[in-house]
């Protein structure tokens, strides 16, 4: 597993309190929002400004882009790759 994945799950469950979720448990291709991790809009909000903060990136929240970065880990791992 990349070491950016394994931040980026490790953010996930710090920043929303995911206490009864693993690392081991959040599937790099599985889907972070409704199906998949469960996620949903404010953890979207709390987790886009983490994001920003850890790895100072700024992110529309009303772009079909953003959305499309933040299906899962693999997207959004392949995002901050990218912008770095």
């Amino acid at each position: 597993m990349s070491e950016i994945k394994v931040e980026l799950k490790k953010l996930i469950i710090d920043v929303l309190d995911l206490e009864d979720v693993s690392v081991s448990e959040i599937i790099d291709d599985e889907p972070l929002f409704v199906d998949g991790l469960g996620l949903d809009s404010i953890d979207a909000l709390e987790l886009g400004l983490a994001i920003k903060k850890e790895y100072g990136i700024k992110l529309d929240a009303n772009s079909e882009d953003t959305k499309r970065h933040f299906a899962s880990i693999n997207a959004l791992a392949e995002f901050i790759t990218s912008q770095s």
